[in-house]
């Protein structure tokens, strides 16, 4: 008994959002919460019913309150846990706090601050209204996050003289990218640490779509085609069962506030586990075993920049705000386990794509069968077409295997041929690999481009959806799930057959 009390007490110091608030202090992450207290006798009943509807931001929860029940909320203010998913008319997901947090007389309410900011307001007109206990207006967060109103608690921002210096020191920035789902753009925040700042914005974007874009066809094209294209098949795995995963589970993102959400793209997005952290482990450590013992290089140095890669990303989405603890660390533990159980089996995987008669029947409506399976887990969200493009992707990749193999090009070497000795570093392999690295991004770029123009009004013109607004016309599955699923397809058919074709041409191998 007291075994699954300290378990439980583990579980919950890892999954408070409060850790990750601590965390980015320590980093020198300020946020600019602040909040506004309305008297009750000034909101209208039609406000009061406004405020009850929920707006979807994930991972953030406050309450409008009276001052009657100011300090029964702030004991509830920035609790991430416990949270129930509602399904909203519109195909939005919407959080709502369990049935146990406490309520008073009808007066609290709800609303989604923009990046945790911490403001409640009653809305008439579009308009905000309220009257503090002094008679006069009170403002929402100022741009610099100063002048917190009297009764806010030291964690969300009360500015001091000491503050006011730092903050004239810090430096103010927006979050990376707005809200996807959303549009929301998010509250500006302080940073004191450059340095760390530009370290973890780096980290995190070693598990976005510009990495994936440039580092896979990277290693296909200027490194080793084998490597490269058994490395796709891994990613894919690891991270449509990673997506799923979060959908099953369906917890929301740290609470903000206390969190400061450095990053706005995946906030409305689930959780657990971290993708990220499955991806930042799954790609250098796959890469490492790959490579150990078929390129001549010390253990050691591969070990160490697999792990550090891995500590990088990790550690980055607690930085972000996107994740707790517990997230990062199930997402690397779940990782783990999903390359005990694949990277037995890659030999297997791979013969069959290249070899099998039917491998590209077999190829296709597999892909398209786990995507259909994954958009019937949740309402729409950007993991849905994360989920679609990472499939069409893998489906791609591995057509263009069985087609490479069946008219001869790109043979694998031979195990005579092995190890390989890592080549000297020089100007003309330097130019080499750069040039061949940039005219074929372009062409991925071009091929993306070009299939989207194409594919989402013929998607929509078939499945009768308006195309006149594209984010609302993706948020339906007929349309989401064929239009990732056919331009990303495409995009690594052309990664390991269309552009190594190219290079062949103008004898750029």
């Amino acid at each position: 008994m007291e075994k699954s009390n300290r378990f439980v007490e583990l579980y919950r110091y890892l999954q408070d959002p409060h850790l990750v608030a601590r965390f980015q202090r320590f980093c020198g992450v300020r946020g600019s919460f602040s909040r506004t207290v309305f008297a009750g006798s000034n909101v209208t009943s039609s406000s009061k019913e406004a405020d009850r509807t929920f707006s979807h931001n994930n991972g953030a929860c406050h309450h409008h309150i009276t001052e009657e029940n100011e300090s029964e909320h702030l004991a509830v203010i920035g609790a991430g846990e416990g949270e129930k998913v509602q399904t909203a008319a519109v195909g939005v997901r919407k959080r709502i706090t369990d049935s146990n947090v406490p309520k008073n007389r009808g007066e609290e309410s709800e609303n989604a601050p923009q990046n945790g900011a911490l403001v409640s307001a009653s809305t008439a007109k579009g308009e905000t209204v309220g009257v503090g206990s002094n008679g006069r207006s009170l403002a929402g967060a100022t741009a610099a996050g100063l002048g917190a109103h009297s009764g806010v608690r030291p964690d969300f921002s009360e500015a001091t003289e000491t503050e006011e210096r730092e903050t004239e020191k810090s430096s103010t920035v927006k979050p990376l990218r707005k809200n996807s789902l959303t549009g929301d753009a998010g509250q500006e925040f302080l940073i004191e640490n450059r340095f760390l700042y530009y370290m973890f914005t780096f980290g995190t974007e070693l598990g976005n779509e510009l990495f994936y874009i440039t580092f896979f066809p990277f290693v296909v094209w200027n490194v080793d085609a084998f490597v490269g294209r058994r490395l796709i098949m891994v990613w894919v795995w690891v991270m449509y069962l990673g997506q799923c995963t979060k959908d099953v589970i369906g917890w929301s993102r740290p609470a903000s506030p206390p969190v400061v959400k450095v990053e706005m793209f995946y906030n409305s997005e689930y959780s657990m586990p971290s993708t990220h952290a499955m991806s930042g482990t799954a790609i250098p450590f796959s890469l490492f075993f790959m490579t150990y013992g078929r390129w001549e290089y010390p253990f050691t140095l591969g070990f160490c920049l697999a792990l550090c890669w891995c500590l990088l990303v990790c550690v980055s989405r607690i930085y972000m705000g996107m994740h707790s603890v517990l997230d990062v660390i199930a997402g690397v533990l779940y990782s783990s386990l999903i390359l005990l159980v694949f990277l037995p089996l890659l030999d297997l995987i791979d013969g069959f794509n290249l070899t099998c008669r039917y491998a590209p029947l077999i190829i296709v409506c597999l892909h398209l069968g786990l995507g259909l399976f994954s958009f019937t887990l949740d309402t729409w969200s950007t993991s849905r077409g994360d989920t679609a493009q990472i499939l069409g992707t893998g489906a791609g990749v591995a057509l263009a295997s069985h087609v490479n193999h069946y008219l001869g090009l790109m043979p694998d070497p031979a195990p005579e041929q092995l190890p390989f000795a890592l080549p000297g570093l020089s100007a003309g392999l330097v130019g080499a690999g750069v040039l061949r690295l940039v005219l074929g991004v372009l062409v991925l770029m071009a091929t993306r481009a070009l299939m989207k123009a194409v594919t989402i009004p013929l998607v929509c013109r078939l499945f009768g959806v308006p195309s006149t607004d594209v984010r609302k016309a993706r948020q339906h599955m007929e349309v989401e799930l064929p239009y990732r699923y056919i331009v990303y397809g495409v995009v690594g058919f052309n990664v390991l057959f269309l552009v190594p074709f190219l290079f062949s041409y103008i004898r750029l191998s």
